[in-house]
């Protein structure tokens, strides 16, 4: 497919099946991870510090060939940046370039489902028995709240024999993305809801579908109405095929450092729906993760009932110490704590964080899937950089 391999300047290549080793990291995308140990240093980083360490990362072996952080206190933004949007043309990345979001797209789904709670339109309390009957009378006692902080027991759909296979026979494969859980219908939940946390993507599919249950109306208007208009997110979409609106930060397989593989439209984004089907901009993540963790979109009462925290890191663990509380999570860092969201999916890794009252807000950015599975010391060096962007986020050092 057009754009699948890193192409010679000016010449298209020709539509083709993706190649073995891109094919065989799909299932990888959406798999939980453990977190890592951050490295520690015992003073906040200057401007060329963070520059200089986003440099290395990119181009040490194995690193992601792009990288973009965007660092935005009351004083004003600060955006470094390393290595190429597009390995091709050696553009930099830029605050306006699309990119596939992954899990931080499930902070959108928490977004819509918490305003419906403020509306009165749903209710934390609300069973799958209640507001999808159609689902397994073994899933029936799971409650939004469980949904939304990954104690619900859920099994993952994305890890299913079914879903992994037609995803790997046809990455473009156009899922029918209200019927993922009919994937795992007849699996019983994997512990007692409440009672564990475990990181699941059916979690989020599931919130979507209660939010339309509750309105009548398709998650996408939800998502339009309730948090891209009300946070001013002017770039941000969930499409249900492949294709990347331009400009973008290109996302690239790794594995073989010598010769990175353009994937950026490998797979279609109908079967990560409300689970990590989002494309955004840098620019408009900022936005949303200021609005979002500074409890912009509903009220207080709604507030204090997303930060009761729970164990659990996001996916990929975030810098710091992490806990779970309503699609959100808490990093602790040495320099203070953020709250936010991370995610990974196939070219990219993500995170998102701000303070609790959303003055300030980082957006981090690589053009790369880094994994515990496939990377674990590549995963804590990241961890280790957000840390360090963190604390120059918290001691105003973005100037």
């Amino acid at each position: 497919m057009t754009g699948h391999a890193v192409p010679l300047p000016g010449v298209p290549m020709p539509l083709r099946r993706p190649r073995l080793r891109a094919a065989s990291a799909l299932a990888v995308c959406l798999t939980a991870l453990a977190p890592t140990t951050a490295g520690a240093t015992t003073a906040p980083p200057g401007d060329r510090t963070l520059q200089r360490q986003l440099d290395e990362f990119v181009h040490r072996s194995g690193g992601p060939p792009g990288a973009i952080a965007v660092l935005r206190t009351e004083h004003g933004t600060r955006v470094v940046r390393a290595g190429a949007a597009d390995l091709r043309t050696g553009r930099s990345p830029g605050p306006d370039d699309h990119m596939r979001i992954a899990s931080t797209a499930k902070a959108f789904s928490g977004a819509v489902a918490l305003t419906l709670v403020d509306h009165h339109t749903l209710r934390l309390d609300d069973t799958l028995g209640k507001r999808l009957p159609r689902l397994p009378a073994a899933w029936r006692s799971v409650t939004l709240r469980q949904l939304l902080n990954h104690t619900s027991g859920l099994p993952d759909y994305s890890r299913s024999d079914g879903f992994v296979n037609e995803l790997r026979a046809d990455p473009h494969h156009h899922f029918d993305s209200r019927r993922l859980l009919d994937y795992i219908a007849d699996e019983p939940l994997l512990f007692k809801p409440g009672t564990q946390y475990r990181y699941s993507n059916s979690d989020n599919i599931a919130v979507a579908l209660m939010a339309e249950a509750a309105t009548r109306t398709p998650y996408e208007d939800l998502l339009r109405e309730l948090v891209y208009a009300p946070l001013q997110l002017h770039s941000t979409s969930l499409p249900q095929g492949y294709r990347m609106p331009v400009p973008y930060l290109h996302g690239y397989d790794v594995s073989s450092p010598a010769s990175p593989e353009d994937v950026s439209e490998v797979i279609g984004m109908s079967g990560v729906w409300a689970s990590g089907g989002i494309v955004s901009t840098p620019a408009d993540m900022t936005r949303f993760i200021r609005g979002y963790a500074g409890g912009r979109l509903y009220a207080k009462s709604v507030v204090e009932q997303q930060r009761k925290w729970v164990g659990g890191a996001s996916e990929p663990a975030g810098p710091g110490r992490n806990s779970a509380g309503l699609a959100l999570f808490r990093y602790e860092t040495r320099c203070g704590v953020v709250l936010g969201h991370t995610g990974n999916t196939l070219g990219y890794t993500q995170l998102i964080a701000a303070t609790p009252d959303g003055r300030r807000s980082l957006t981090f950015s690589v053009t790369a899937q880094i994994t515990q599975s496939s990377d674990a010391e590549l995963l804590g060096k990241m961890r280790a950089i957000e840390e360090n962007f963190v604390c120059a986020l918290l001691h105003g050092k973005n100037r």
